[in-house]
């Protein structure tokens, strides 16, 4: 594929040399005949020719015979004048077939001459809309000429001082940890490129993709806004970085020994899977379905939960959403729509209809009017979760497979209630009878959810995006340099793609620069992680799911001190210091027969955060 200065530069060159060489023909032929004085000029233009008549018998008076020719005049210009004109006519008609195969060659953000992925098919996007001339002008000007020649960020200097990261930012190290010996080399990026949708590189600043399948919806468009965003929260601060991306939504790099594990990001994984989770393109706004970017909607969420306390909300479980995604769960909970039988109202949301309707029933600051809302994965994963998260109802989550970024944050009896997916409905009744009869506790359930919501704030988005993006780069052994064929992204080229609503949406979710440095990202605590992983399992597999408190899973963070405990037991905390100033932790477990145990924790400088699990 050519650059646009390949294809115009020698286009545009070759056409002005040719003209050039013409019009000095022409002027030098002009001015040689003014410098001709009019005697001159005559004399030119007259043609003498002399010659003896050899048949005159009288040699010495030989007839002298002559002729004479004028030549007629010639306009000198007329012949070099058509000729540019030809020239002109050619060399036109040959930059315009080169900038159609340009046009035809390019592949864009919103998905011109861009297949959808084979992985997960879905319809192509047409452009009828629009002719081939204008189609081809869009994407020249866009791709090439949006972005021009823009100096670097320079780093901008902090006023403020950082905040400790939440916990699940943890999880950055453990989603690296297959590559933290081997490292990620250049040959891993061409391995998984047959799994990417894209490619991101960022060098000294400045963002270049590389596209190589169609994204459903504007899924592209707003992730790497996403990233363009980032670049400006913390100008000059972003590493050097290649990366592969894949936008839609199973994970597919799969662990196990006969899988050589190689990195790619996407919204969603698995504990069995390689792949990376990144902030997903909802958290910039979901255009298509009219949801606002996460700041705007999470404020309207909350201010939505206020109209009615907790106590004053329907006392049965609902869910609203699209079940027609191939989707087991989803199905099944359609059974399950009887408030009196299983406590559960199950609405389907029909988005074709709601779209004409101008979305007036789909607004989510409107859907926190019940105790209970029901998250059930989809296609994968789903966006709804942070949603549902946010109302400050009890989370009835149908236990999922999927994980993105910030939920395995989430601890089942802390922050929501586990639902069977074997026994949906019966699992719904038993959730909604237990809030019922025990309000104060599932009402502090949902206070917990929200506040946690809340501490995944936009700024902590961008702060995710910048700590695994930065741990990501050190692990690289190589240099990025520009692909080839990359295209250099930015601000004004994504504004020049998008339509007119998607520029609202891309408005009204840009950033600024941060006053603030990032968090503090915590120690690598994988030990820790995988024992988390494995309480959660024994939770949420549990048969008796609501009998009886949780297995109590403690978490000690030294900035927040802060501990979960159950009913059963409370936590008495005492901090002590040795001669190296290294604290440490004394933690007293008390049950209600008084019997004690107790753990002591050196906590590092290299590790700030522990995780401990306590069985009473």
């Amino acid at each position: 594929m050519f650059y646009l200065n390949d294809v115009i530069l020698h286009s545009v060159s070759l056409a002005l040399l040719f003209v050039c060489a013409l019009i000095l023909e022409s002027e030098i032929a002009i001015r040689g005949v003014h410098k001709l004085t009019a005697t001159e000029r005559r004399e030119r233009d007259v043609t003498v020719e002399f010659y003896i008549d050899p048949t005159h018998r009288n040699v010495d008076e030989a007839q002298i015979m002559g002729s004479v020719e004028r030549k007629a005049n010639r306009n000198p210009t007329s012949v070099p004048l058509f000729g540019v004109l030809l020239v002109v006519l050619l060399l036109t008609t040959i930059f315009l077939i080169e900038v159609d195969n340009l046009a035809t060659q390019t592949k864009t953000i919103i998905g011109y001459n861009l297949k959808p992925t084979p992985w997960h098919e879905f319809p192509a996007k047409k452009f009828n809309n629009e002719t081939k001339i204008a189609r081809a002008s869009k994407i020249i000007q866009c791709s090439y000429l949006s972005c021009g020649m823009r100096s670097r960020s320079d780093r901008f200097s902090f006023t403020g001082k950082s905040d400790r990261c939440p916990g699940f930012f943890r999880w950055i190290h453990h989603d690296l940890e297959p590559w933290s010996e081997s490292r990620i080399s250049y040959d891993h990026l061409m391995e998984v490129k047959k799994f990417a949708s894209f490619r991101v590189v960022i060098l000294g600043g400045k963002l270049y993709v590389e596209y190589y399948y169609d994204c459903v919806q504007s899924r592209a468009m707003f992730t790497i806004w996403g990233f363009l965003q980032l670049l400006k929260r913390y100008p000059g601060r972003i590493p050097d970085v290649d990366m592969m991306f894949d936008c839609m939504d199973k994970p597919i790099i799969e662990r196990n020994e006969s899988v050589k594990p190689v990195p790619i990001f996407r919204y969603c994984t698995t504990p069995n899977h390689y792949d990376i989770p990144f902030p997903d393109w909802s958290f910039w706004g979901w255009s298509e379905i009219n949801i606002a970017p996460w700041k705007e909607e999470f404020e309207s969420i909350k201010e939505g939960s206020r109209r009615q306390s907790w106590r004053k909300k329907y006392p049965y479980a609902y869910w609203k959403g699209n079940p027609d995604v191939v989707s087991p769960i989803r199905e099944a909970l359609l059974q399950c729509n009887d408030t009196v039988q299983w406590g559960a109202l199950i609405m389907r949301q029909n988005w074709t209809q709601e779209a004409l309707d101008g979305f007036k029933q789909s607004k989510l600051s409107t859907q926190c009017n019940h105790r209970y809302k029901i998250y059930a994965e989809g296609y994968a994963w789903s966006v709804s979760l942070k949603y549902i998260l946010s109302c400050g109802c009890v989370p009835l989550i149908i236990n999922p497979k999927y994980d993105d970024f910030f939920s395995r944050g989430l601890f089942p009896k802390k922050n929501y209630l586990p639902i069977s997916p074997e026994n949906i409905c019966p699992s719904i009744k038993t959730a909604v009878e237990w809030g019922n009869a025990h309000p104060d506790q599932a009402e502090a359930i949902g206070k917990s959810v929200q506040d946690f919501m809340k501490s995944l704030n936009i700024d902590r988005i961008y702060d995710y995006m910048y700590h695994l993006i930065v741990e990501y780069a050190k692990l690289l052994d190589f240099k990025p340099v520009r692909p080839v064929s990359a295209l250099e992204e930015c601000v004004d080229s994504l504004y020049c793609f998008a339509d007119q609503n998607q520029t609202k949406f891309l408005a009204r979710s840009a950033t600024l620069p941060s006053e603030t440095p990032p968090c503090r990202l915590p120690g690598q605590a994988n030990r820790q992680i995988d024992r988390m992983i494995e309480e959660k399992k024994k939770i949420v597999d549990s048969n008796q799911l609501l009998i009886g408190p949780s297995l109590p899973y403690f978490e000690f963070l030294l900035d927040e001190s802060y501990v979960h405990f159950d009913d059963n037991s409370y936590v008495e905390n005492n901090e002590s210091h040795n001669d190296d100033d290294v604290p440490h932790q004394n933690i007293e477990v008390y049950n209600k027969r008084k019997e004690t145990s107790t753990i002591m924790l050196e906590v590092t400088k290299d590790v700030p955060t522990i995780m401990l699990e306590v069985r009473c």
